[in-house]
């Protein structure tokens, strides 16, 4: 387990050092692009062996039903995300597109992982990701004007959406965990 903390931990402050030391993340110049992605790709991997090797309390398992709107909330978190790089009307309402993914991609794997490494893992996510939110909103003031985007925007954002449900649904399936129950 605590592979797993240290990696959500250093995944958070990875993401938060230019927020909360900008002064020092800016001294850093161009090096400090290439220790962020360092220290985040050394995060995934003690996210990846921490959450594989970890025991926990179960509280709650897979059912059905959880499953089916595990599903439903992934797609909707593929869809915010392609929204943020598309520029589609949701964007509109969601100011942090990307967070607002990571905090939908977490809630939908707590509801089919009801254990304590997936607490750790998801909901430590989750925290940062709002966390995050805090911290953008704090630097950065309000938010530009909203432009109201092609409805190119709209459809790419969907077949995108779709695409990497699909991908990531046979990955999970590749690893040996299956997606639909």
């Amino acid at each position: 387990m605590a592979l797993l903390i240290l990696g959500v931990a250093l995944w958070a402050a990875a993401h938060l050092f230019k927020r909360l030391a900008p002064a020092r993340r800016a001294a850093l110049g161009d090096k400090g692009k290439g220790l962020v992605a360092v220290v985040l790709a050394v995060s995934v991997v003690l996210m990846v062996v921490g959450y594989r090797a970890a025991d926990g309390t179960v509280l709650w398992g897979r059912s059905a039903a959880l499953v089916g709107i595990n599903n439903l909330l992934m797609l909707l978190a593929f869809y915010i995300y392609a929204a943020s790089v598309r520029g589609t009307r949701i964007t509109r309402w969601i100011r942090h597109a990307q967070l607002t993914s990571v905090v939908v991609w977490s809630l939908a794997h707590l509801l089919v992982n009801g254990d304590t490494p997936s607490f750790v893992l998801f909901g430590g996510l989750a925290a940062w990701a709002v966390v995050q939110m805090g911290a953008i909103n704090r630097a950065e003031g309000p938010r530009a004007p909203y432009v109201a985007p092609a409805m190119k925007s709209e459809v790419l954002a969907v077949v995108i959406s779709l695409f990497a449900f699909t991908l990531v649904a046979l990955l999970h399936l590749w690893l040996g965990y299956n997606p639909f129950g």
